[in-house]
């Protein structure tokens, strides 16, 4: 076998084998049960809730919950706002990098408030040490709100009916305390041996194989990197990203960080099934999120390392791939799974440049960001498969002539209104921007790298990766202008904010609704039977709603590369 193809599939085995146990680590800790950390982190816990005036004890319902999450947003987004806008002359700045302008400290704060980090700035030259430190506070607490705010979901199934989910807060510090940390601090140190930098000192003078002298930036680089990965945050320390060599110094740290990528979104499903005490309706899940997952997977892996059959034409040797854009030293199959891994868990980060793949992987890239169902960010990827869940259960009910129950909650008008209003709303952004930014050429067209569909497909892919909060780019677009900063950042609110919102809200009223119990007669949920209407759903109404703007772009692109 391929050595390649060997590591891909170790380190998704590897992935596999992790989530499961932990996945119940996460169930017992939301659920309070005892675990092995408690006497190192109970105290620091109980002084975090003394010091922050908050009940521990004290449940809330959904909309105590969502004014919670909001708020403390709302608070995270005016200190960064105004440290970015003053970074220059404040302190740990040994680069002496300036102070960002309004519309990109705009765009900046929002993308790594809401776990998207769509970077319109190179990490080397745009912010500072102590901006950068607060970029990483937020990749913390932006993966615990959506963590928080997917327990809510689980909380309003592990009762027969209630009103009260738990305190968004409990879950919010349990989050960072007991499951992101812990782990970015092995990930942050297996960097640091592979050769990530972690310094506070400015950049560092070295010479070259040409004995060219030139100046290499470095800084607090490993543990950025490691919860930019664990927390499915994405955005890059440098320019490149995880292509790099620091941030992604070897094969290993490869495979660190796309083990990293897949942990906590994995794990969060099984932790589902655990909290509610149902383990074979986690694995319908898991079943259908990763048929999906392997559908978009395997054939970028298998274009990526064919390569460009008009390069092989010319008599070009492509025995390595489509190594356009690519690291060598991770090489184009393994760079080909990558790009899959982190759109499909909305990560965004990358180690090739996207823009320079085979036309059929950039659209799976966007498949994967459109349908953003399959594992997705740390929380909220099971939030968007739980609406989904609700839209099967309630045309399976149709279907058998019964009242759709979930869990023995009934499946109502008004839970289907949410529901159906949540799935639509994602490609309703991604396509009127789209539009939006076609429609008016003279503020996008000169920013873009490519003419014609390879063209169009930039813009589409910049704005797909706003709406599902991933933050990886077809990095030809010039975006760091007016137009790009703010309406890309308005995408953002609204692609992460009204997705948890309304998951949370459909929780909320099934929690409160008379708890029917299950019989004969009730449909089974856990069966793949019902995993296969599930896909089907999703392919239904989230994939087919882009075919038509997907053959502007690398559909068109493609008979074009194989018309020449």
């Amino acid at each position: 076998m391929n050595t390649e193809l060997f590591g891909i599939i170790v380190t998704f085995l590897v992935a596999v084998g992790i989530v499961i146990p932990l996945g119940k680590y996460i169930a017992k800790v939301y659920a309070g049960e005892p675990t092995c950390l408690d006497g190192i982190l109970s105290p620091i816990e109980r002084l975090l809730y003394k010091s922050s005036a908050i009940q521990p004890t004290e449940s809330m319902n959904w909309k105590q919950h969502l004014l919670a999450l909001l708020t403390i947003n709302a608070v995270w987004f005016g200190i960064g706002f105004i440290l970015l806008l003053t970074q220059g002359s404040l302190p740990l700045n040994p680069d002496h990098n300036l102070s960002m302008p309004p519309d990109l400290a705009f765009n900046t704060i929002i993308s790594f408030l809401v776990n998207c980090n769509l970077q319109h700035y190179a990490g080397e030259t745009g912010v500072t040490y102590l901006t950068q430190l607060w970029l990483m506070f937020l990749q913390f607490v932006s993966a615990a709100t959506g963590m928080a705010a997917a327990v809510a979901v689980f909380e309003a199934f592990k009762h027969k009916t209630t009103t009260l989910l738990g305190n968004f807060y409990v879950y919010f510090v349990q989050s960072i305390t007991r499951i992101l940390l812990p782990i970015s601090l092995v990930v942050a140190v297996i960097l640091i041996f592979q050769g990530t930098p972690m310094t506070f000192k400015g950049k560092d003078t070295i010479i070259t194989l040409e004995g060219q002298q030139l100046e290499v930036s470095r800084g607090p680089a490993a543990a950025f990197i490691a919860i930019k990965h664990l927390g499915t945050n994405g955005g890059g320390f440098f320019g490149t990203n995880s292509a790099h060599p620091f941030e992604n110094p070897t094969y290993l740290t490869n495979m660190t960080e796309m083990v990293a990528q897949l942990m906590i979104p994995l794990a969060m499903i099984f932790a589902f099934g655990y909290y509610i005490n149902r383990k074979r309706f986690s694995w319908m899940i898991f079943g259908v999120m990763t048929v999906g997952f392997l559908c978009l997977a395997v054939p970028n892996v298998l274009m990526e390392a064919k390569g460009n059959p008009n390069i092989l034409a010319m008599g070009i040797d492509t025995s390595l791939g489509a190594m356009e854009g690519k690291e060598v030293r991770i090489g184009a199959a393994a760079s080909g799974f990558w790009s899959i891994v982190t759109t499909v868990i909305s990560t965004g980060s990358v180690n090739a440049m996207h823009d320079s793949m085979m036309p059929l992987s950039g659209m799976n890239q966007l498949l994967a960001m459109m349908i953003n169902s399959f594992y997705g960010g740390v929380g909220v990827g099971i939030l968007n498969f739980f609406v989904f869940i609700v839209l099967a259960v309630f045309i399976s009910g149709l279907l058998v002539g019964r009242t759709p129950e979930l869990f023995g909650k009934k499946i109502e008008a008004k839970e289907m209104k949410i529901a159906m209003v949540i799935a639509l709303i994602h490609p309703l952004l991604i396509l009127s921007s789209t539009a939006l930014g076609a429609a008016f050429p003279e503020m996008t067209k000169d920013t873009l790298n490519n003419p014609s569909f390879h063209g169009f497909s930039e813009m589409l892919y910049e704005y797909t990766s706003a709406a599902a909060n991933n933050g990886s780019g077809f990095e030809g677009v010039g975006d760091n202008t007016p137009w790009w900063n703010f309406s890309t950042g308005i995408i953002l609110l609204l692609g992460r904010f009204l997705p948890i919102i309304g998951p949370v809200a459909l929780a909320g009223s099934l929690a409160q609704k008379k708890y029917v119990p299950e019989s004969a007669g009730t449909l089974a949920t856990d069966t793949a039977t019902f995993g296969t209407i599930v896909l089907t759903v999703i392919l239904i109404v989230a994939a087919l709603a882009f075919f038509p703007v997907l053959t502007l772009g690398p559909i068109a692109d493609y008979f074009t590369l194989t018309s020449l």
